[in-house]
């Protein structure tokens, strides 16, 4: 059966703009510190998709009517998609990945079994199955991939949860904890408790347990086996995601790259089960196609990092070119750019929060600071200032073993909102807090035009170039040459050879 990727209209930038304000939610600043630091949100805001005709059109409906339990899919996926940022719409890209899956599908233990892979406009590493044959794969996973046998290693895996009837039993497990997230979101609202608890909801669905992860081992190798691929992509794989979890690892409260392997767990054991199942095909380096050069050509062009809608990261600083607005971290601090607020961790326990909501009624800012939305607020240090032109208020709060400083500052109907932890006591908290305010400003023009997203750009190594200076050119890091390695699977010690093709970052 021919595999479909969905693709879905597009929001305008403006709408999807409204919606990524709208979703940073109100938190209460006595948990501050833990927001701060590693909270990852599933947010209910209804997702609506409409479906783009094409020349053999295989609609969720039609999924649902040859398999009853599709439905089950069918209910979680408008939340996943929204959770993970949308769908990403590329030609090319979903071309490729419908190529790599209509492959697998042929060799299906279930060859009744319609699929429907839809990619995440996501940055971070993950892939996962719903019932009834429901495949995602991020965008993110698509870059740090190097063939399509790896990609095929891990939508094999997935398909082999649906196989196994895997997320039946994972459903059933779920029921009592769903019910009770609902009534957690219903009674905390945005409140960061019922956060975490949907946030839990999100980890938990694409989490089987290890018999279950086995199994799909088994029966994922065997499909990469027989549609022609390498069968030993999976372990290379997980060697790759492996050491990109490293490489982010300079940031400890980063989880883009560790979603897959939290919930498919990573152990040598596994590698080597996974190996000798492919050893049934041949020895490892002669037999199987990697699909390396039509995957790369499949993925040049493929966004990378930030999409638009989130704004961009580069270096200590961050943009935003549909809301015109930028501001800087201090020296020492690393920015996080996640779906529900940008995040910075800095020396000395000392983080950062931005978020902004939409104000339409244009509300007094320091009342707006003392509407009880921050907990443990000092009204006495309530103040109205100007940034930079702007319209702003600053306040102190305490709470706990830490001190805050909390600005907001209006610019059209927005209030956008800064919110700066140190351990309590510390001297840093004006200085920082000084510094991150003064940096704040809207954009010019000509900087919003030159704002452009970073992408995967496949360039074919030339007589007399070297990694160094291939490294050189990649955007978006400080970590160039670590990055250039990671992405390229290459050792501290591989070299490249003129006719090679790699992958590097640019806009």
């Amino acid at each position: 059966m021919m595999t479909r990727v969905k693709a879905v209209n597009g929001r305008s930038g403006h709408d999807m703009e409204k919606r990524s304000i709208s979703r940073r939610g109100i938190i209460s600043l006595g948990a501050a510190a833990l927001m701060l630091s590693s909270c990852q949100s599933l947010f209910s805001t209804a997702y609506q998709s409409s479906l783009k005709p094409s020349d053999n059109p295989q609609t969720v409906e039609e999924v649902q009517k040859n398999d009853p339990r599709a439905q089950m899919g069918a209910r979680e996926h408008p939340r996943i998609v929204a959770s993970y940022g949308g769908e990403y719409h590329d030609e090319k890209t979903e071309r490729l990945v419908a190529r790599i899956t209509g492959a697998l599908t042929a060799v299906s233990e279930n060859p009744q079994q319609s699929y429907r892979i839809t990619i995440l406009n996501s940055p971070a590493i993950n892939a996962f199955a719903l019932p009834g044959g429901y495949l995602y794969v991020t965008r993110g996973l698509l870059a740090l991939a190097n063939d399509a046998s790896e990609v095929a290693a891990v939508l094999s895996h997935e398909m082999g949860h649906v196989t196994a009837n895997h997320g039946i039993e994972r459903q059933r497990r779920e029921e009592a904890e769903v019910i009770a997230s609902r009534v957690v979101a219903e009674v905390l609202s945005s409140d960061l408790a019922g956060k975490q608890a949907l946030a839990r909801g999100k980890l938990r669905l694409a989490a089987f347990s290890r018999q279950q992860e086995l199994q799909a081992d088994v029966i994922g190798v065997r499909m990469l086996g027989e549609a022609g691929y390498d069968p030993y992509a999976s372990p290379r794989f997980l060697d790759s995601m492996a050491a990109y979890a490293r490489f982010t690892s300079a940031d400890p409260d980063s989880d883009q790259s560790l979603d897959f392997l939290s919930s498919h767990p990573n152990t040598p054991q596994r590698i080597e089960l996974a190996k000798r199942h492919a050893r049934a095909f041949g020895q490892e380096g002669q037999v199987g196609d990697k699909g390396r050069d039509w995957f790369l050509t499949g993925i040049d062009g493929l966004l990378y990092g930030d999409s638009p809608q989130e704004g961009y990261v580069r270096g200590n600083t961050f943009l935003h070119g549909n809301l015109g607005i930028r501001f800087d971290v201090p020296e020492g601090f690393q920015i996080d750019n996640k779906v529900e607020a940008v995040l910075a961790t800095g020396p000395g326990d000392m983080a950062i929060r931005f978020d902004g909501v939409a104000d339409p009624k244009q509300t007094s800012l320091p009342n707006y600071l003392t509407s009880g939305w921050v907990a443990g607020l000092l009204p006495d240090t309530v103040r109205e200032i100007q940034v930079n032109g702007l319209p702003a208020a600053t306040a102190r709060a305490s709470a706990d073993k830490w001190d805050f400083d909390v600005t907001v500052i209006r610019v059209g109907d927005q209030i956008f909102r800064f919110l700066t932890a140190v351990p309590k006591g510390s001297a840093q908290l004006e200085t920082v807090a000084n510094l991150l305010r003064s940096s704040f400003r809207k954009m010019t023009p000509a900087e919003i035009s030159a704002l452009k997203p970073l992408r995967v750009r496949v360039v074919t190594v030339k007589p007399g170039e070297t990694v160094a200076s291939l490294a050189a050119r990649m955007m978006g890091t400080d970590r160039k040459l670590e990055l250039f390695r990671v992405l390229n699977a290459l050792s501290t010690t591989a070299a490249i050879e003129p006719g090679q093709r790699v992958k590097i970052i640019s806009e």
